[in-house]
Protein backbone atom coordinates (compact mmCIF):
# COMPACT_ATOMS: atom_id res chain seq x y z
CA UNK A 1 0.00 0.00 0.00
CA UNK A 2 2.67 2.41 1.36
CA UNK A 3 4.39 1.62 -2.12
CA UNK A 4 0.94 2.41 -4.33
CA UNK A 5 0.46 5.76 -2.56
CA UNK A 6 4.52 6.89 -2.69
CA UNK A 7 3.81 6.30 -6.69
CA UNK A 8 0.23 8.12 -6.58
CA UNK A 9 1.77 11.56 -5.36
CA UNK A 10 3.70 12.65 -8.30
CA UNK A 11 0.96 11.92 -10.82
CA UNK A 12 -1.23 14.09 -8.58
CA UNK A 13 1.20 16.93 -7.83
CA UNK A 14 1.93 17.15 -11.23
CA UNK A 15 -1.57 17.70 -12.32
CA UNK A 16 -2.17 20.10 -9.56
CA UNK A 17 0.24 22.28 -11.03
CA UNK A 18 -0.90 22.03 -14.21
CA UNK A 19 -3.97 23.20 -13.49
CA UNK A 20 -2.52 26.13 -11.69
CA UNK A 21 -0.39 26.62 -14.48
CA UNK A 22 -3.41 26.16 -17.16
CA UNK A 23 -5.40 28.60 -14.45
CA UNK A 24 -2.29 31.39 -14.54
CA UNK A 25 -2.13 31.62 -18.61
CA UNK A 26 -5.81 32.00 -18.96
CA UNK A 27 -6.10 35.07 -16.11
CA UNK A 28 -2.61 36.28 -17.36
CA UNK A 29 -4.31 36.13 -21.11
CA UNK A 30 -7.45 37.58 -19.35
CA UNK A 31 -6.15 40.69 -17.66
CA UNK A 32 -3.33 41.55 -20.24
CA UNK A 33 -6.70 41.45 -23.16
CA UNK A 34 -8.54 44.21 -20.50
CA UNK A 35 -5.22 46.10 -20.27
CA UNK A 36 -4.74 45.95 -24.48
CA UNK A 37 -8.56 46.88 -25.01
CA UNK A 38 -8.57 49.40 -22.58
CA UNK A 39 -11.85 48.18 -20.93
CA UNK A 40 -13.36 50.03 -18.59
CA UNK A 41 -16.31 48.21 -16.42
CA UNK A 42 -16.74 51.03 -14.98
CA UNK A 43 -17.85 53.12 -17.82
CA UNK A 44 -19.88 49.90 -19.10
CA UNK A 45 -21.41 50.11 -15.67
CA UNK A 46 -22.19 53.91 -15.84
CA UNK A 47 -23.82 53.60 -19.40
CA UNK A 48 -26.36 50.80 -18.84
CA UNK A 49 -28.77 52.83 -17.19
CA UNK A 50 -28.60 55.08 -20.23
CA UNK A 51 -29.05 52.05 -23.09
CA UNK A 52 -31.88 51.18 -20.44
CA UNK A 53 -33.77 54.17 -21.30
CA UNK A 54 -32.81 54.97 -24.75
CA UNK A 55 -34.18 51.38 -25.21
CA UNK A 56 -37.90 51.82 -23.61
CA UNK A 57 -37.76 55.81 -25.04
CA UNK A 58 -37.10 55.02 -28.65
CA UNK A 59 -38.13 51.01 -29.30
CA UNK A 60 -41.27 50.83 -27.21
CA UNK A 61 -43.94 50.32 -28.16
CA UNK A 62 -43.86 47.94 -30.89
CA UNK A 63 -45.07 49.15 -34.25
CA UNK A 64 -47.06 46.52 -36.13
CA UNK A 65 -48.56 48.36 -38.54
CA UNK A 66 -46.51 47.12 -40.86
CA UNK A 67 -46.65 43.72 -40.08
CA UNK A 68 -48.17 42.41 -43.33
CA UNK A 69 -44.73 44.12 -45.29
CA UNK A 70 -42.47 41.55 -43.60
CA UNK A 71 -44.31 38.45 -44.41
CA UNK A 72 -42.01 38.11 -48.18
CA UNK A 73 -38.84 38.65 -45.82
CA UNK A 74 -39.38 36.13 -43.62
CA UNK A 75 -40.11 33.89 -46.48
CA UNK A 76 -37.07 34.89 -48.29
CA UNK A 77 -35.01 34.25 -44.92
CA UNK A 78 -36.70 30.98 -44.41
CA UNK A 79 -36.10 29.78 -47.98
CA UNK A 80 -32.21 30.63 -47.72
CA UNK A 81 -32.15 28.70 -44.97
CA UNK A 82 -34.05 25.46 -46.96
CA UNK A 83 -31.52 25.82 -49.87
CA UNK A 84 -28.53 26.75 -48.29
CA UNK A 85 -29.20 23.39 -46.05
CA UNK A 86 -29.98 20.80 -48.41
CA UNK A 87 -27.18 22.22 -50.84
CA UNK A 88 -24.76 21.49 -48.07
CA UNK A 89 -25.68 18.39 -46.94
CA UNK A 90 -24.63 16.79 -50.18
CA UNK A 91 -21.80 18.29 -50.76
CA UNK A 92 -20.75 17.74 -47.32
CA UNK A 93 -21.49 13.79 -47.11
CA UNK A 94 -19.10 14.14 -50.25
CA UNK A 95 -16.20 15.91 -48.44
CA UNK A 96 -16.94 14.17 -45.24
CA UNK A 97 -16.91 10.54 -47.08
CA UNK A 98 -13.38 12.09 -48.29
CA UNK A 99 -12.52 12.90 -44.75
CA UNK A 100 -13.09 10.24 -42.95
CA UNK A 101 -10.48 7.24 -42.40
CA UNK A 102 -13.49 4.57 -42.23
CA UNK A 103 -14.32 5.79 -46.15
CA UNK A 104 -11.17 6.81 -47.73
CA UNK A 105 -7.69 5.06 -47.39
CA UNK A 106 -5.88 7.91 -49.16
CA UNK A 107 -3.90 10.17 -46.18
CA UNK A 108 -3.16 12.62 -49.34
CA UNK A 109 -6.91 12.83 -50.42
CA UNK A 110 -8.36 13.31 -47.20
CA UNK A 111 -5.78 15.97 -45.69
CA UNK A 112 -6.61 18.16 -49.01
CA UNK A 113 -10.17 17.86 -48.43
CA UNK A 114 -9.84 18.57 -45.02
CA UNK A 115 -7.63 21.85 -45.16
CA UNK A 116 -10.42 23.00 -47.92
CA UNK A 117 -13.09 22.39 -45.50
CA UNK A 118 -11.24 24.17 -42.94
CA UNK A 119 -10.81 27.18 -44.46
CA UNK A 120 -14.25 27.30 -45.71
CA UNK A 121 -15.10 26.75 -41.54
CA UNK A 122 -12.73 29.00 -40.08
CA UNK A 123 -14.58 32.00 -42.34
CA UNK A 124 -17.30 33.85 -41.17
CA UNK A 125 -20.46 33.82 -42.78
CA UNK A 126 -21.09 37.64 -42.63
CA UNK A 127 -17.42 37.78 -44.07
CA UNK A 128 -18.02 35.65 -46.67
CA UNK A 129 -21.16 37.79 -47.49
CA UNK A 130 -19.03 41.05 -47.87
CA UNK A 131 -17.11 39.40 -50.11
CA UNK A 132 -19.45 38.04 -52.63
CA UNK A 133 -21.52 41.27 -52.39
CA UNK A 134 -18.49 42.37 -54.44
CA UNK A 135 -18.91 39.72 -57.16
CA UNK A 136 -22.78 39.20 -57.51
CA UNK A 137 -23.93 42.64 -55.75
CA UNK A 138 -26.31 43.07 -53.61
CA UNK A 139 -29.21 40.51 -53.79
CA UNK A 140 -30.25 37.26 -52.10
CA UNK A 141 -27.92 34.51 -53.92
CA UNK A 142 -25.15 36.52 -51.56
CA UNK A 143 -26.84 35.02 -48.87
CA UNK A 144 -27.70 31.83 -50.10
CA UNK A 145 -24.06 31.21 -51.32
CA UNK A 146 -22.67 32.83 -48.00
CA UNK A 147 -24.57 29.97 -45.75
CA UNK A 148 -23.61 26.98 -47.82
CA UNK A 149 -19.73 28.19 -48.08
CA UNK A 150 -19.77 28.17 -44.07
CA UNK A 151 -22.41 25.20 -43.75
CA UNK A 152 -20.85 23.06 -45.76
CA UNK A 153 -17.65 23.54 -43.44
CA UNK A 154 -19.45 22.77 -40.61
CA UNK A 155 -21.24 19.76 -41.82
CA UNK A 156 -18.08 17.73 -43.66
CA UNK A 157 -16.40 17.79 -40.24
CA UNK A 158 -19.37 17.56 -38.24
CA UNK A 159 -20.33 14.06 -40.93
CA UNK A 160 -16.47 12.65 -41.19
CA UNK A 161 -16.29 12.80 -37.21
CA UNK A 162 -19.47 10.96 -37.51
CA UNK A 163 -18.30 8.45 -39.89
CA UNK A 164 -15.20 7.70 -38.21
CA UNK A 165 -17.41 6.90 -34.81
CA UNK A 166 -19.48 4.13 -37.16
CA UNK A 167 -18.21 0.36 -36.10
CA UNK A 168 -15.69 -1.03 -38.44
CA UNK A 169 -17.08 -4.91 -37.47
CA UNK A 170 -19.78 -4.87 -40.00
CA UNK A 171 -17.86 -2.62 -43.09
CA UNK A 172 -14.37 -5.46 -42.35
CA UNK A 173 -17.70 -7.96 -42.68
CA UNK A 174 -18.39 -6.37 -45.67
CA UNK A 175 -14.61 -6.20 -47.07
CA UNK A 176 -14.15 -10.07 -45.96
CA UNK A 177 -17.25 -11.07 -48.43
CA UNK A 178 -15.68 -9.32 -51.30
CA UNK A 179 -18.32 -6.01 -51.32
CA UNK A 180 -17.38 -3.18 -53.53
CA UNK A 181 -16.69 0.23 -52.40
CA UNK A 182 -19.69 1.53 -53.05
CA UNK A 183 -21.40 -1.52 -51.49
CA UNK A 184 -19.86 -0.93 -48.21
CA UNK A 185 -20.47 2.62 -48.45
CA UNK A 186 -24.61 2.13 -49.28
CA UNK A 187 -25.35 -0.94 -46.86
CA UNK A 188 -22.50 -0.46 -44.29
CA UNK A 189 -21.98 3.08 -43.71
CA UNK A 190 -25.01 5.15 -44.44
CA UNK A 191 -26.94 2.97 -42.35
CA UNK A 192 -25.13 3.84 -39.28
CA UNK A 193 -24.52 7.18 -40.41
CA UNK A 194 -28.29 8.12 -40.75
CA UNK A 195 -29.45 9.30 -37.21
CA UNK A 196 -26.32 10.97 -36.65
CA UNK A 197 -26.80 12.78 -40.20
CA UNK A 198 -30.49 13.86 -39.08
CA UNK A 199 -29.03 14.95 -36.06
CA UNK A 200 -26.04 17.41 -37.35
CA UNK A 201 -28.60 18.53 -40.55
CA UNK A 202 -31.25 20.00 -38.13
CA UNK A 203 -28.69 21.81 -36.12
CA UNK A 204 -27.09 23.38 -39.48
CA UNK A 205 -31.07 24.15 -40.69
CA UNK A 206 -31.52 26.08 -37.25
CA UNK A 207 -27.91 28.34 -37.45
CA UNK A 208 -28.59 28.76 -40.92
CA UNK A 209 -32.41 30.15 -40.41
CA UNK A 210 -29.95 32.74 -37.55
CA UNK A 211 -27.55 33.32 -39.99
CA UNK A 212 -29.82 34.29 -42.72
CA UNK A 213 -31.28 36.96 -40.72
CA UNK A 214 -27.86 38.45 -39.84
CA UNK A 215 -26.68 38.39 -43.36
CA UNK A 216 -29.29 41.05 -44.31
CA UNK A 217 -27.03 43.77 -42.50
CA UNK A 218 -24.41 43.20 -45.47
CA UNK A 219 -26.80 43.46 -48.06
CA UNK A 220 -27.54 39.91 -48.54
CA UNK A 221 -31.01 39.83 -48.17
CA UNK A 222 -33.63 38.63 -45.88
CA UNK A 223 -35.49 39.97 -42.93
CA UNK A 224 -32.32 41.56 -41.51
CA UNK A 225 -32.35 43.93 -44.21
CA UNK A 226 -35.66 45.12 -42.95
CA UNK A 227 -33.96 45.46 -39.30
CA UNK A 228 -31.14 47.32 -40.70
CA UNK A 229 -33.24 49.83 -42.85
CA UNK A 230 -35.68 50.69 -39.93
CA UNK A 231 -32.96 51.45 -37.59
CA UNK A 232 -30.87 53.62 -40.22
CA UNK A 233 -33.99 55.73 -40.46
CA UNK A 234 -34.86 55.78 -36.78
CA UNK A 235 -38.08 53.59 -37.08
CA UNK A 236 -36.98 51.91 -33.86
CA UNK A 237 -40.77 50.75 -33.16
CA UNK A 238 -40.56 48.92 -36.32
CA UNK A 239 -37.39 47.50 -36.20
CA UNK A 240 -38.51 46.01 -32.33
CA UNK A 241 -41.31 44.33 -34.11
CA UNK A 242 -39.03 42.72 -37.03
CA UNK A 243 -36.56 41.82 -34.26
CA UNK A 244 -39.67 39.81 -32.13
CA UNK A 245 -40.56 37.72 -35.32
CA UNK A 246 -37.20 36.86 -35.95
CA UNK A 247 -36.97 35.40 -32.79
CA UNK A 248 -40.52 34.06 -33.38
CA UNK A 249 -38.84 32.50 -36.15
CA UNK A 250 -35.76 31.02 -34.80
CA UNK A 251 -38.21 30.11 -31.69
CA UNK A 252 -40.79 27.98 -33.81
CA UNK A 253 -37.67 26.48 -35.79
CA UNK A 254 -36.47 24.96 -33.00
CA UNK A 255 -39.46 23.18 -32.19
CA UNK A 256 -39.93 22.02 -35.38
CA UNK A 257 -36.50 20.30 -35.50
CA UNK A 258 -36.93 19.56 -32.05
CA UNK A 259 -39.66 17.46 -32.71
CA UNK A 260 -38.56 15.66 -35.59
CA UNK A 261 -34.92 15.03 -34.00
CA UNK A 262 -36.73 13.52 -30.82
CA UNK A 263 -39.06 11.25 -33.67
CA UNK A 264 -36.18 9.86 -35.84
CA UNK A 265 -32.81 10.68 -33.77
Amino acid sequence: MSNISLHKIPVEQRDSKRTYVIVTVIMVMLIFSIYYLEISFIDMLMGLPNFIMFFFEKFLPPNAENIQRYIPAVVDTLGYAVISTYISTVLAFIFGVLISENTNKFKTVRVITRGFVSILRNIPFIIWGALLIYIFGIGGIVGVLALILVTVGFLSKSYAESIDEISKDKLEALRANGSSYFQILFHGVIPQFVPAWINWTLFAFEINVRASAVLGFVGAGGIGVLIDTNINLFKYGEAITIIAVVVMIILLTELVTNSIRKRFV
